[in-house]
């Protein structure tokens, strides 16, 4: 079986006294594979705040995967540095790759980077990236989950979160349902849920997991701190794969599981 853990916006500089601990005894006894971090790591891109970023995910018993987020990116107040150099302080936390995949035997993830420096906080796919992600899905062999993880939601489940979705979804999900996604991976409103997505050409579904805020204090409304557990194993070419939401709890100063979805997997190769 693999297990992922997916945190999302811990937005280091903001983030609440034990929570990180706390984030760190779960990842030690459930002792995931990977680690998939979809943006906002930071709060205001700075390199003190990167750097207590990097020192947490040091400690994570697993390797970590990044995507930026809109917060990674230096304040439009900045201009030369973020017309410039947007990623210069990310880049030196977590290298200089935006857009990292992971290809195991059972495991392939592909990276979004939805963050556009012209973009105050909205995210963007381009055509290119389109593309790129659905030529990768193609080539992937039938018993890896395939995930594509990035920072902006494509599915809300709020209507006030319609405007945070990602553009150019409309061309990007079913082309990638289409071409074998299973899973796609964001953050950016700080509320935990699943969703289902359709293909066009070939009606095949895939799913969405959004994740809550890891670590910080920018939780929403009553949704505490929360990250995801996903498990997934393919067995004589049949696939179970299950989300668990982890949410924190205060009073016992830890993160304890909320709830478990059942994620239909389809093949057709």
């Amino acid at each position: 079986m693999t297990c992922l853990l997916h945190i999302s916006d811990p937005h280091f500089g903001t983030e609440q006294n034990s929570v990180p601990d706390a984030l760190l005894r779960l990842a030690r006894q459930q002792a995931p594979d990977h680690v998939l971090l979809s943006g906002d790591i930071t709060q205001r891109a700075r390199p003190g705040q990167f750097a207590a970023a990097k020192a947490f995910t040091d400690q994570l018993p697993a390797p970590v995967l990044t995507v930026p987020g809109n917060h990674d990116i230096p304040l439009i107040l900045n201009v030369v540095a973020r017309l410039f150099y947007p990623y210069r302080n990310y880049q030196a936390a977590f290298g200089k790759e935006l857009e990292p995949v992971l290809d195991t035997e059972h495991l392939l993830v592909i990276s979004v980077n939805s963050t556009k420096p012209s973009r105050h906080k909205n995210g963007e796919v381009s055509a290119e990236q389109i593309a790129r992600v659905a030529k990768r899905l193609r080539q992937a062999n039938p018993g890896q989950l395939r995930v594509v993880m990035q920072h902006h939601p494509v599915s809300a489940i709020e209507a006030s979160d319609q405007a945070n979705l990602l553009i150019g979804r409309a061309q990007a999900v079913p082309e990638w349902i289409d071409a074998g996604m299973d899973l796609l991976l964001a953050g950016h409103i700080h509320l935990p849920y699943i969703r289902p997505l359709s293909g066009q050409e070939t009606q095949r579904t895939g799913w969405t997991a959004q994740a809550g805020t890891a670590v910080s204090q920018r939780v929403r409304g009553s949704i505490p701190n929360s990250v995801n557990l996903i498990r997934h194993e393919c067995h004589e070419g049949r696939h179970q794969c299950s989300v668990e939401r982890w949410d924190y709890a205060e009073q016992e100063d830890e993160f304890q599981l909320f709830s478990e979805t059942d994620l239909a997997l389809y093949r057709s190769r």
